[in-house]
Parts: C-alpha cells; sequence; structure tokens
C-alpha cells in the first residue's frame, strides 16, 4: 500500500512538473481557438449585415432606375459603393446604374460607374461586362485607342467573341477595315455555332467588309 502511495506521489509530481512547463502553451491555445471561433462567427454576421445591407440598397436603386429617377439612382449607387463595396450587389448596381445614365447620356458618369467595377469588383464575369461596356461608351465618344485598350486586357473565355466583334467595330470605325475583317473572323470562330442570332450578326459585319 505504502509502496501504491508513493507511485501515485510520483505519478503526480510528474504531472505537476508536466502542467508548470505546458501550462501558458495550452492556455494560450485554447484562448486562441476561442478568439478564432468567436471571430469566425462574428466574421459571419457581419457579412449577413452587409449582405442583408445591401441587397435592400439595391432594392431601391433598382426601383429608381425603372422610376426614372436620376436622383435616387445617383443616391443609392453612391451609398452601395461607399457602404457595401465588397458585396456583388455594389457591381450589379454600377452596371445598372452606368446603363441608366448612359440612356440619359451622362457619359461621364457613366464611364465612372464602369470604371468602379473593373477596379473593385470580384467577379471575373462582371469585370468582363464592364469592359465591353465601358469600351462601346468610348466608342460613341470616338475614343478609339481608349476603347481598343479596354479590350486588349485579359478576359474569359466565354466574352471572346463579344471582345474580338466589338475590336472589330472600333477598328472599322478607325477605318483599318482589314484589321476588322480579321477581328470578326476570329469572333465567328470564337462565337461557335450554339447562338445563330450572334453568328449572323458577325456574318453581316463581315459581308459589309466584303467578306
Amino acid at each position: 500500500m505504502a509502496h501504491l502511495d508513493l507511485e501515485e506521489q510520483e505519478q503526480l509530481a510528474q504531472l505537476k512538473s508536466w502542467w508548470a512547463t505546458y501550462a501558458n502553451a495550452i492556455v494560450t491555445a485554447l484562448l486562441l481557438t476561442a478568439l478564432l471561433l468567436t471571430g469566425w462567427q462574428g466574421w459571419r454576421y457581419w457579412q449577413a449585415q452587409q449582405a442583408g445591407g445591401a441587397s435592400n440598397v439595391y432594392e431601391t436603386l433598382s426601383k429608381a432606375t425603372q422610376g426614372a429617377d436620376a436622383k435616387a439612382v445617383r443616391d443609392s449607387s453612391g451609398e452601395l459603393l461607399e457602404k457595401y463595396p465588397r458585396t456583388l450587389y455594389a457591381s450589379m448596381g454600377a452596371l445598372i446604374s452606368a446603363r441608366f445614365f448612359f440612356d440619359k447620356n451622362d457619359l461621364k458618369t457613366a464611364k465612372a460607374q464602369l470604371q468602379w467595377v473593373i477596379d473593385n469588383t470580384k467577379s471575373d464575369e462582371f469585370r468582363d461586362v464592364a469592359r465591353l461596356r465601358l469600351a462601346n461608351v468610348l466608342l460613341d465618344e470616338k475614343a478609339y485607342d481608349e476603347a481598343l485598350k479596354q479590350l486588349q486586357a485579359t478576359h474569359g473565355a466565354a466574352f471572346e467573341a463579344q471582345f474580338a466583334t466589338l475590336r472589330g467595330d472600333i477598328l472599322v470605325a478607325k477605318g483599318q477595315a482589314a484589321d476588322a475583317r480579321t477581328a470578326y473572323k476570329f469572333a465567328l470562330e470564337k462565337a461557335g455555332t450554339k447562338n445563330r442570332s450572334v453568328q449572323d450578326g458577325i456574318q453581316m459585319r463581315l459581308d459589309a467588309l466584303g467578306g
């Protein structure tokens, strides 16, 4: 019995020694785990709050565009970009407000909205759409070289035909028919056979240049 008591005392002494050595590390690890868990939950809550707020503002913006309320469009779009820039609602809002102001012939504001999407969106698809629309605005302004520069940026394969077609349109406007023809042929190749209307539109452009 005494032997067992002595053995227990030795084990207790070893446990105390181990705890003295590793206690701080264990407590620190537990605290870090708790902080990380709390931080993750806080981050998810913040994201949910952001998404909910952005959704409400986007709905206001959408209604304002339908109602042709330029002030409300400007205000709600500004709120989206300022308060919720990391959400996709901000990118979508900038795209629809850009279209609204383009239709109102406010090209300066339209370009600013599209440039914001190019510089800030987390969506490659939205960035490609914004580049195409900005290049179209620049084409209308006869800023041909700036428009072509937008189309030189890296873009998704799904947008190849659209980028090439618009490049051809700009080159036609510049009087560079041979280069435009090359661009249209490339666009026709990338368009594939699924979208007949897109193919027809490109072919009409080619035919107008003599095929």
